[in-house]
C-alpha cells in the first residue's frame, strides 16, 4: 500500500454508494455525512438483476420490460442527488442492468472511486443472505475500502463525548495496510483507536500453557503495532486483547465504547465461503451498531488487478 492509497482513501474525492433501493432512507443519511465531512462527489449505483424487469402481459406471459424499470430506479434515485445538491454535495445517479456485484465492480474500475459504500435496511433472512454474498464477495474483490452499513447500525447523535475507532487485527503481516488505515481514519476524525486482537478462550490456552491476557505474545505484537502505527499518525492508540469468539467480543466492545466506525481486514476466500453466514466479517456486518469498513488484504489481490490500480492512480 502507498502512501497516496491512504490520503485518497481518508480524503476521498469520489464516493461509490451501491444501493438496492430499499435501503435508500438508511443508507443516504450515512453518504450524506461522509461526503459532507470529506467534500467527496457521491455517485449513486443501482444494478437491475434480470428477474426484477420480467413484468406479465395482459395474456399473463412475461415480457422484458428493461425500460420502466430503469425510469422507475432512476425515479427513486434522483430525489436524492437534489437533496444532496441542497447540502452542497455533487451527486449523479445511475442504473446499470446485470448481476449487482459484477457491475459494483465494473463502476469500481471505471469511475476509481476512492471509497464504496453498502448497505441494506431490512432484517429479513434473505436481505441478510444478500448481504453476506453481495458484500462480502465485493469487499473482497475490490483493494478499496468498502464500508457497509448494516441492519442495526444508526448515526451517532451528540458528538460531545470523544470518538472512538475500533479495528480488529489478526496481527499477521498483511493487516499492517488496514492498521495503518485505521489509524489515518481515527486521526481525521479526532477519534481515539482502539487495537482488538481476539484469542482463543483463557481455558484453552491454559491448557496448552500458553501466557493469557496482558501477559500474552498478542499483546506483546499489540503494543508494539499500537506504537508503530500511532507514530505514523499522530494519534491516541490503545491495544486491548480479548479472549473468546472473534465476532462476539468485536461487537461487544465496540457497544461498549459507542464506537463510530469498526474497521476489518478482509482475506481472500471461496466463493462458497464468501456466501456463508457463520463467517465473522458477515456477522459484524449483519449486527454492528455503526457503520463497518473493511479493506483486504493486498496479498489476496491479484497481481492484473494490482496493475491496474498503480495505472490508474500513479
Amino acid at each position: 500500500m502507498r502512501v497516496s492509497d491512504l490520503g485518497r482513501w481518508t480524503h476521498p474525492e469520489t464516493i461509490l454508494v451501491a444501493t438496492d433501493l430499499s435501503d435508500l432512507d438508511h443508507l443516504m443519511p450515512f453518504a450524506f455525512e461522509q461526503a459532507g465531512e470529506t467534500g467527496a462527489r457521491l455517485i449513486l449505483l443501482h444494478a437491475l438483476p434480470l428477474s426484477s424487469i420480467f413484468n406479465a402481459d395482459a395474456d399473463g406471459m412475461p415480457h422484458y420490460d428493461t425500460a420502466e424499470a430503469i425510469e422507475t430506479a432512476q425515479q427513486m434515485l434522483w430525489p436524492w442527488c437534489e437533496a444532496a445538491a441542497g447540502r452542497g454535495i455533487r451527486c449523479d445517479a445511475m442504473v446499470r442492468e446485470g448481476n449487482p456485484i459484477e457491475q459494483i465492480e465494473a463502476a469500481a474500475h471505471n469511475f476509481q472511486p476512492d471509497r464504496l459504500l453498502l448497505g441494506t435496511r431490512s432484517r429479513s433472512k434473505l436481505s441478510k443472505l444478500l448481504l453476506g454474498s453481495v458484500a462480502e464477495q465485493v469487499l473482497r474483490s475490490v483493494y478499496l475500502p468498502v464500508i457497509t452499513v448494516g441492519p442495526e447500525a444508526h448515526l451517532q447523535v451528540g458528538r460531545d463525548a470523544q470518538r472512538v475507532v475500533l479495528h480488529a487485527t489478526t496481527l499477521r503481516e498483511t493487516s499492517r495496510p488496514s492498521a495503518a488505515l485505521a489509524c489515518k481514519v481515527a486521526a481525521t476524525q479526532n477519534a481515539k483507536l482502539i487495537l482488538l486482537h481476539v484469542l482463543p478462550p483463557i481455558e484453552v490456552m491454559r491448557r496448552r500453557g500458553m501466557p493469557t491476557g496482558l501477559d500474552s505474545a498478542a499483546m506483546a505484537e499489540l503494543r508494539v503495532l499500537a506504537e508503530e502505527t500511532g507514530a505514523g499518525c499522530c494519534s491516541a492508540v490503545e491495544p486491548i486483547v480479548a479472549h473468546g469468539s472473534p465476532f462476539i467480543e468485536i461487537l461487544s466492545l465496540a457497544a461498549e465504547l459507542h464506537a463510530g466506525l469498526i474497521i476489518l481486514g478482509a482475506t481472500h476466500r471461496l466463493a462458497f465461503e464468501n456466501l456463508t453466514r457463520e463467517s465473522t466479517i458477515h456477522r459484524v456486518l449483519s449486527h454492528a451498531r455503526c457503520p463497518v469498513l473493511t479493506l483486504r488484504e493486498p496479498q489476496a489481490l491479484p497481481e492484473e488487478a494490482l496493475a491496474n490500480t498503480a495505472v490508474a492512480h500513479g
